[in-house]
C-alpha cells in the first residue's frame, strides 16, 4: 500500500493520470453532446453536421489547451533540451504545420462552411468535417450533380496554396446543358420555337424559385447571372448535322428528368413536322440522333 501511495506521490504520475483521466472524459463527453445533437437535429430535420463539427474542434481545442497548460513546466524542460535540433523538428513537421496554419487560415476567413460545396484542384464535393489537418468531402460529380459515395481527405495546407472555389450556390439549383442533333431535312426554327413553349410548360413549377434563387444569387456576387427560362440555340456541326444547344436553370433532382421530357418532345414535334414534309427521305430522318 506505502509503494502505491508513493507511486502516485510521483508528480509527473500524477499529472500523467489526470491527463488520461481528461482524454477519456472529453471522449465521452464528445460521443454524449454528438448523438444528443443528431438525435435533436433529426427531429427537427435540421443539419447537424456543422454543430457536431464544431463543438468537437471546440473540446479538442480546450483538451490540448488545458494538457499544455498541466506539461508547461515538463513542456519547457524539454524545449530547452532540444534548442540544438528546433530546425531539425520545424523542417521534419513542415507539412503538419501548414495544415495547422490552414486549419487557422479556414477558421478565421471562413472561405466555406460545413455542408458547402467546395472544388479544391480536382477533388469536388460537400465538406462534412473539418479538423486540424484536413478537410473531409464527400465526393460529388458535377456532370449530374450527385454524390459519388466515396469520400475526399484533403490535408489543409492545401487551403493556403490552391483556389478554393465554392459551389454552394449551385448546389439547389444547375445550369443542365444538353444537345440535340437532327438531319437538316427541314426548317428546324419551326420546331425551336415549338420546344420552347413546350419547356417553358415543364418548368413552370419551380421558374418562381428559381427567379428568387437567382436574384440571391446575383445581390451576393453581385453580378448578372444566367436567365431562368429555357434558352435554344441553333447551330451546324462539322458533320453537317443540326445541332439545338439546350440550356436549362433547374432543380438539381429534376434536370435528368427535364432532359428525357424535352428529347421526347422534340422527336414528337421532329416527326410531326416530317409527317408533313412528303419530300424527305425517310432514310435520312430514320438517322436523327441526340447526342447530350
Amino acid at each position: 500500500m506505502s509503494i502505491f501511495a508513493e507511486y502516485l506521490a510521483d508528480p509527473n504520475i500524477e499529472k500523467g493520470l489526470i491527463s488520461i483521466g481528461l482524454i477519456i472524459g472529453v471522449g465521452l463527453i464528445k460521443s454524449l453532446l454528438r448523438r444528443t445533437i443528431i438525435n435533436r437535429s433529426k427531429r427537427k430535420k435540421l443539419g447537424y453536421r456543422s454543430t457536431v463539427n464544431t463543438m468537437r474542434n471546440t473540446l479538442n481545442i480546450s483538451l490540448v489547451f488545458i494538457l499544455v497548460l498541466l506539461w508547461a513546466t515538463e513542456i519547457q524542460s524539454f524545449a530547452f533540451s532540444i534548442a540544438a535540433f528546433m530546425f531539425a523538428i520545424v523542417f521534419a513537421t513542415k507539412e503538419y504545420l501548414q495544415c495547422y496554419l490552414g486549419y487557422f487560415y479556414y477558421v478565421s476567413a471562413r472561405p466555406f462552411r460545413i455542408g458547402d460545396w467546395i472544388q479544391i484542384n480536382e477533388g469536388v464535393g460537400e465538406v462534412i468535417a473539418a479538423d486540424w489537418t484536413k478537410l473531409t468531402l464527400l465526393e460529388v460529380d458535377l456532370h449530374s450533380n450527385s454524390y459519388t459515395g466515396k469520400h475526399l481527405f484533403i490535408p489543409n495546407h492545401q487551403i493556403l496554396l490552391k483556389p478554393v472555389r465554392n459551389l454552394n450556390f449551385l448546389r439547389r439549383y444547375t445550369l443542365s446543358s444538353f444537345t440535340l442533333t437532327c438531319e437538316p431535312t427541314i426548317d428546324v426554327f419551326p420546331v425551336v420555337e415549338e420546344l420552347r413553349k413546350e419547356a417553358i410548360e415543364f418548368c413552370k413549377d419551380f421558374i418562381d424559385v428559381a427567379e428568387r434563387y437567382k436574384g440571391v444569387i446575383e445581390k451576393r456576387l453581385d453580378v448578372e447571372f444566367i436567365p431562368t427560362e429555357p434558352h435554344f440555340s441553333v447551330d451546324t456541326n462539322q458533320f453537317a448535322k443540326v445541332c439545338i444547344a439546350v440550356d436549362i436553370f433547374c432543380p438539381i433532382e429534376q434536370s435528368i428528368e427535364l432532359r428525357q421530357q424535352i428529347t421526347k418532345a422534340f422527336f414528337k414535334i421532329w416527326h410531326e413536322k416530317v409527317s408533313q414534309t412528303p419530300s424527305i427521305d425517310r432514310r435520312r430522318v430514320e438517322r436523327t440522333e441526340v447526342l447530350s
